[in-house]
């Protein structure tokens, strides 16, 4: 039971149905309604003339292949690394390593990933030097896509998983034991069954981001084509067309459709518990070893692509003059606007954190614990997910058209509310599936005491959510510091970031310093992981050191 609507929820419905009316749906408008733009009237000559063409079938093929296969091993590895974290007694050294690591990708801006690859496993690469043969002679294409997107969207993955698992109650794999459960059914209704709708959440969330990334194939996309290198060539290529680049952008949105009633199907399967307490799970040796090897294999391989970055700055002209060299970092460093750019990325990055968090958090509690009339929840759930469907880019230049010439154009408002919005899907998930864990009588008990809604989310649901509020925060601070397609269109001179200037390196093949500058943004996504580390130390101390909130006794679980 949910407490009845007081007067701020409806407040906050309609302060962020506003947000998405004006920052999402009326650039997505004007983007449809320029797809039907032909000359001095409207048609549909633009969508025939595309779809007309067995080359975007093709396209079409190649992009739905890649991005869901991509999207399954990520989340196969996610769930494997998460499996380990929560569901083994391994050191807590080991499994707070597999935290850091699964997360490294998240750290580091996309347009570095292709060329990582490529200075690891190309034919001059480092492995390719330490070995002394090329690993893998077709990188570019479909493989080279297929590691770039599994490497790319792993960390989103195994976010979800990872927050879900903590949700989760343990005594049930004792109770299963003691019932004389095999493994296997042990697994499928401790682990898996719980897991269905965050696994459905994880797949999705893969997909899009995989459907809609355009720095890995173009990097590494050799002739394998994909509908995000065909957006950018209708609208940015030799020959552009807003028009026809709208509607190859509005094919990206129907896999959307799909994905909403996915998620709302899977939604059935989830589990509430009454009450979840921190247990120790029965010894399993053999398990835990096999576990801890597999995670490590993943992790190392996972790290191995990203070494080049620490190691060509240092060398003096990979890889035909291998000497210690600090020459390219000390001129990159000198740039005289790089510390104006730097704080740029760092006011976007802590803005986008701090007011992110509170819209999507706040929009997840209308959904999950409140009464909000069904269409009001509908609108919620259905603007997350589209917001995931839609490329940066897309977002990027259609804010260009709607917003150029007024008084929020090149300004960090904007930056800052592209990323909100464009990011808004994955922090929503996350806030969401932890909200759906929690016993949904802690509010009804807390109204009959006579606390407000406000009041009581405020004592009870933030506090019991606390390390998702942490985690989202830190998803956003970390997006914001990489992100480098919807920016570019929208930041102009005094607004540019970090992301933006590699873009601008790239365009003179000057990989070093692109390097160089991924660096810094790695330094500052470390540190801002060590403060939110900080911040959970301290918060689960004060907590659950004096204060935790425990329900009934009896454990259940039911169907939500």
């Amino acid at each position: 039971m949910k407490l009845s609507n007081p007067p701020l929820v409806k407040v906050i419905w309609l302060f962020v149905s506003i947000l998405f009316i004006a920052f999402m749906f009326v650039p997505l408008v004007k983007m449809l309604a320029l797809s039907f733009n032909v000359g001095d009237g409207l048609g549909l000559e633009n969508y025939t003339s595309i779809i007309s063409t067995d080359s975007f079938k093709q396209i079409m093929l190649n992009s739905f292949s890649v991005a869901t296969i991509s999207a399954l091993s990520a989340t196969l590895l996610a769930f494997v690394l998460a499996y380990t974290v929560h569901w083994t007694n391994l050191p807590k050294g080991f499994k707070q390593f597999i935290k850091l690591a699964a997360l490294f990708p998240m750290l580091l801006p996309t347009v570095t990933y292709g060329f990582a690859i490529i200075y690891t496993f190309g034919k001059q690469g480092l492995l390719t030097q330490i070995i002394g043969f090329q690993l893998f002679e077709e990188i570019y294409g479909f493989y080279g896509m297929w590691l770039g997107y599994t490497i790319y969207t792993l960390p989103i993955a195994f976010l979800l998983l990872n927050n879900t698992f903590q949700y989760l109650d343990k005594k049930f794999v004792i109770v299963s034991e003691l019932m004389g459960d095999s493994h296997l059914r042990q697994f499928d209704i401790t682990v898996i069954r719980p897991l269905i709708g965050t696994f459905a959440a994880a797949l999705i969330q893969c997909f899009f981001l995989a459907f809609t990334d355009f720095g890995i194939p173009a990097s590494i996309g050799g002739q394998y084509n994909v509908i995000a290198t065909e957006l950018y060539t209708q609208i940015l290529g030799a020959s552009p067309s807003f028009e026809k680049g709208a509607v190859v952008a509005l094919f990206m949105l129907i896999p959307s459709v799909l994905s909403i009633a996915i998620l709302w199907y899977v939604a059935r399967f989830n589990i509430r518990y009454d009450s979840v307490e921190k247990i120790d799970l029965p010894s399993s040796k053999i398990k835990d070893r096999v576990l801890a090897v597999i995670s490590s294999v993943i992790l190392a391989s996972l790290l191995l692509v990203f070494a080049v970055i620490f190691i060509i700055p240092w060398i003096k002209s990979w890889p035909y003059q291998m000497e210690f060299s600090t020459e390219i970092v000390s001129k990159a460093l000198e740039s005289a606007n790089l510390m104006r750019v730097y704080k740029n990325s760092l006011l976007v990055a802590v803005l986008t954190a701090v007011f992110g968090t509170l819209i999507t958090y706040f929009s997840a509690l209308l959904y999950e614990r409140s009464n909000l009339f069904k269409l009001g929840k509908f609108s919620i759930e259905s603007s997350a997910l589209v917001t995931n469907t839609v490329p940066g880019m897309v977002v990027g230049i259609a804010y260009l058209m709607v917003f150029s010439g007024s008084a929020v154009a090149n300004t960090i408002f904007i930056i800052v509310i592209s990323n909100i919005i464009h990011y808004f899907s994955t922090p929503y998930l996350m806030s969401k599936n932890a909200l759906s864990k929690m016993n949904l009588g802690w509010e009804t008990t807390a109204g009959l005491l006579g606390d407000s809604w406000f009041t009581s989310l405020r004592r009870i649901v933030i506090p019991n959510s606390f390390f998702t509020l942490i985690e989202v925060a830190s998803f956003y601070f970390i997006s914001a510091m990489v992100t480098i397609s919807a920016v570019i269109f929208i930041s102009g001179a005094k607004t540019m970031v970090l992301t933006t200037k590699i873009v601008e390196l790239q365009h003179f093949a000057r990989f070093n310093e692109i390097f160089i500058l991924s660096l810094m943004i790695l330094v500052t996504n470390i540190c801002a992981l060590i403060l939110f580390a900080i911040i959970r130390h301290i918060h689960s101390k004060r907590f659950y050191g004096t204060t935790k909130i425990t329900a009934e006794t009896t454990v259940t679980a039911t169907a939500a």
